[in-house]
């Protein structure tokens, strides 16, 4: 057998042995798994903290156009209160663009107020104008 063969298969020996060792795997894997799970995690937590800040600007949307739709109130005290609530809640990034009109609701006079404010996608930090809310409130007389 040629010097040249023997070289060849002692090297894929070697190779192969080389292989089968397992020794050293163990903090690869754990790297591996850890950046899996640490990436999943995040995405559980910026999920519900995209949930929460929607939850958060529709409530105070309801609060606004309830305030607005009092008898002794103007349209600008609603939206100024929903404006204060965001602001006061999940900062005044979010409370920029708030609008107050006045619609009609199954037949009956209501005031509606609708919130633009930015989708948070890594933690407050967000795209804006991605999250729409409105809110519906049947305007209140002394009739």
């Amino acid at each position: 057998m040629p010097a040249t063969a023997r070289g060849i298969r002692g090297l894929i020996r070697s190779l192969t042995a080389d292989a089968a060792d397992e020794r050293g795997s163990a903090p690869v894997e754990f790297v591996l798994v850890a950046v899996m799970l640490t990436a999943l995690t995040l995405g559980v937590l910026q999920l519900g903290l995209g949930i929460y800040v929607r939850n958060v600007v529709h409530d105070a949307a309801v609060e606004g156009a309830y305030h607005a739709a009092l008898a002794d109130t103007t349209l600008r005290d609603g939206a100024d209160r929903t404006s204060q609530i965001v602001a006061r809640t999940v900062g005044a990034a979010y409370a920029g663009d708030v609008s107050v009109a006045e619609t009609t609701a199954l037949g009956y006079p209501a005031v509606e107020v609708s919130v633009q404010a930015p989708l948070p996608v890594i933690g407050l930090i967000g795209l804006p104008g991605l999250l729409e809310v409105s809110a519906h409130a049947p305007v209140e007389s002394f009739d």
